[in-house]
């Protein structure tokens, strides 16, 4: 939603957004969260538990960074399904990290 705030070509637009979504980005996210000490242990738990889900991952990327990627999404899916104003916390505290 946040990229949509100013106008802009398509093309940019979906270039910021994949770079958004992308398991290098979503692997620095968690970083981040974590380093501040901002993720709860229940959190913490999920994390783990999509981590030792991911598998090998793709050809490209490195196993770590694909697991951490899946972890945050685990993490993600289930604030969004039980505590979604504790994920609104948790996006808005990396939006203002930007």
């Amino acid at each position: 939603m946040r990229r949509c705030r100013q106008p802009g070509r398509s093309a940019d637009l979906h270039r910021a957004v994949v770079a958004d979504v992308r398991a290098d980005a979503q692997a620095h996210a968690l970083d981040r969260l974590q380093e501040k000490g901002f993720l709860r242990e229940e959190e913490l738990e999920w994390v783990r538990k999509g981590r030792n889900k991911a598998g090998r991952g793709p050809r490209k990327g490195g196993a770590g960074v694909y697991g951490k990627a899946t972890g945050f999404e685990t993490m993600v899916g289930w604030l969004f399904l039980q505590n979604p104003s504790r994920l609104a916390q948790l996006l808005a505290e990396l939006e203002d990290a930007d």
